[in-house]
């Protein structure tokens, strides 16, 4: 029984694995492309997501599972706001290729779901974000809310522009995104390259 229960997790994992590159290259695929791409028929991907709209919105959800994950982790509300940011942003950008596909979907017919979903992350940003304003090591130049938006769209710009998560390294990623948080540049490169602590 609990071979069958790994063995059905495995081929799930497997096709939301394949789901995440096939529509984060082309976003109107469909079940058929995502069933290839992981080695299955398409009534296999059906038995696991009885439509197009299940898969992806169980993509969204691993990836703000996994992305609360890694921020709960790095920003605990003892670590300075501007550290915390820095190291956040070094932990995904690793694995930032496999939220694009969020990014994507976001702006079609999913969009107010993905959006609800990723509201949490989005929320827990701007407090953190706020928490840095009122420590004076985040600038006061936007709203919370705005300008944690804006630091954390500018991560999913750069990565649709690099072809790949290894063309820009995550220190540089860190410091671009620090900057438009108002933290100086100097500060900004030193938490990049984790001297800043």
């Amino acid at each position: 029984m609990q071979n069958q229960s790994s063995g059905r997790r495995d081929t799930r994992d497997r096709i939301l694995a394949a789901a995440v590159e096939v529509l984060g290259t082309t976003p109107d695929a469909g079940m058929g492309e995502v069933a290839s791409a992981a080695g299955v028929v398409r009534r296999t991907v059906y038995g696991y997501f009885p439509s197009r709209s299940d898969l992806v919105l169980a993509l969204a959800r691993r990836a703000v599972s996994e992305i609360e994950a890694v921020l709960a982790e790095e920003a605990p509300t003892d670590k300075a706001a501007d550290v915390a940011w820095a190291d956040f942003v070094a932990r995904l950008w690793p694995l930032v290729h496999r939220y694009r596909v969020m990014v994507v979907l976001r702006r079609g017919e999913f969009g107010e779901d993905i959006h609800a979903l990723l509201g949490q992350v989005e929320h827990a940003l701007a407090d953190l974000v706020r928490r840095g304003q009122d420590a004076g090591v985040i600038g006061r130049h936007l709203p919370a809310g705005v300008l944690s938006q804006t630091a954390w769209s500018a991560v999913f710009t750069i990565a649709d522009d690099a072809s790949s998560p290894t063309e820009v390294d995550a220190a540089s990623v860190a410091v671009a995104t620090l900057l438009l948080l108002g933290v100086p540049e100097s500060r900004a490169k030193a938490l990049a390259q984790g001297s800043g602590r």
